[in-house]
């Protein structure tokens, strides 16, 4: 994190503005932060004191939210920095943790993370909310006890097809299958069908994936190579000494670094991040040494008092995100980066689209086309933009394509998006 996000400070909460908003002139600014140097940042142990918790805008929130997603500025850290700091980049595609990474590093490359994947320091799994994600290595075999319970749940919804089945003989049979030799879901299927011919192929395969702590092996995940899911348990891959050798990741520390990513947050934030229910009494136990807030609508929001919570009115840049970033995935409520005119306009049953940001806000879509001589990226706005914004966009496209297309930089264009919003 770069030593302006480190140095960004409380302030109170603005009114509403998404990327189109009013803008704010020099005076109101000033009377904002000399209204904001009287206020306390947030309330400290639930209203201490009897004061009223500060309450945040959406806008106040995304500035946040933001600055911990290494969003408002490129990011000096490197790549198993950024992974364990972001708790992970959702990865149901092999591209999307890469452009992920190129909008939050200042200097990132494709090979900057397929090396650590090729060395076994990033692993692909299925954690969070039972996707797959990029993890380093090592956070891959804390989170993964942590995330267990979402993953008995996930079993729970196969019970009828694993009736008369011993689920301790299954795991066991499946881990000997993975580590022998890593084995498509196919070949789990067949594998552990012929052992229980009455159960559902599926169902089973499920189990084993719900069960072991099972990864993707390289080449798949690295950039620019191709390569069928073939999985493997973690120790296997990563070493059963290294595996031991390391604390799961408990309840308060989980809630410590999903504030650090992703705060201020709700209780029923952090569940839609992680799949996991009961989170409650963590949250009460770190309640003393957390800042509470209020959103506009009396949600109970906690956060880190070091937490970076800039001024709502900081610039916020352009910026491309890929598909499922946990960005977009990661609160109950999203105000804070999609504006409710624009919530389903990313996604399309379950496709969801590359999105871009203008002013920390969900502001249109993109798709990048490398079949040409040159790179084409094409913008689809969901509102006009005036010709400064424009300009804005397409420096960052530029930035984008000459570190991740092999033929460098090349067109921007832009097109309408087809459709009414919402």
């Amino acid at each position: 994190m770069t030593s302006r996000q480190q140095r960004a400070t409380a302030t109170a909460g603005h009114p509403t503005a998404g990327p189109t908003g009013p803008k704010t002139t020099g005076r109101q600014t000033a009377g904002r932060e000399k209204a904001a140097r009287k206020k306390a940042a947030g309330t400290p142990a639930g209203g201490a004191g009897g004061r009223e918790p500060e309450v945040l805008s959406p806008r106040a929130l995304g500035r946040a939210t933001l600055a911990r997603q290494l969003l408002l500025e490129p990011a000096e850290s490197t790549v198993p920095e950024a992974l364990e700091h972001l708790l992970g980049l959702q990865a149901q595609n092999v591209r999307p943790p890469y452009f992920a990474l190129a909008a939050r590093l200042a200097r990132f490359r494709p090979e900057d993370l397929s090396a650590p994947m090729a060395g076994r320091q990033a692993v692909r799994s299925a954690t969070l909310r039972s996707t797959l994600h990029t993890h380093t290595a090592r956070d891959l075999l804390r989170l993964r006890p942590f995330v267990q319970p979402a993953k008995d749940r996930e079993l729970h919804q196969f019970r009828k097809g694993l009736a008369g089945v011993d689920l301790d003989r299954l795991s066991a049979l499946a881990r000997e299958l993975v580590e022998d030799e890593p084995r498509t879901m196919a070949q789990l299927r067949t594998a552990l069908g012929a052992a229980w011919p009455d159960a559902e192929p599926r169902a089973l395969a499920m189990a084993a994936r719900s069960l072991l702590p099972l990864i993707q092996v390289t080449p798949r995940g690295l950039w620019g190579r191709g390569g069928q899911v073939a999985l493997t348990t973690a120790e296997k891959w990563l070493g059963r000494a290294a595996a031991e050798a390391v604390e799961p990741l408990g309840a308060e520390e989980a809630v410590r670094r999903y504030l650090a990513a992703f705060g201020p947050a709700s209780v029923k934030d952090m569940g839609t991040w992680c799949g996991l229910t009961g989170l409650r009494a963590a949250f009460e136990e770190l309640r003393p040494a957390l800042r509470v807030f209020r959103d506009e609508h009396g949600t109970e929001l906690f956060d880190l008092p070091e937490a970076p919570r800039p001024d709502p009115d900081t610039p916020a840049p352009p910026r491309f995100l890929p598909e499922y970033d946990n960005l977009l995935l990661s609160h109950a409520d999203r105000t804070r980066v999609v504006p409710p005119v624009h919530r389903h306009r990313h996604v399309r049953g379950n496709q969801a689209f590359r999105t871009l940001l203008l002013d920390g806000f969900l502001a249109g879509l993109w798709r990048l086309d490398e079949d040409g001589v040159r790179p084409l990226l094409t913008v689809e706005l969901f509102e006009g933009a005036s010709r400064a914004v424009r300009s804005g966009i397409e420096e960052e496209a530029g930035r984008l394509m000459s570190r991740m297309c092999a033929a460098g930089t090349g067109e921007v264009r832009f097109a309408a998006v087809a459709g009414p919003p919402g």
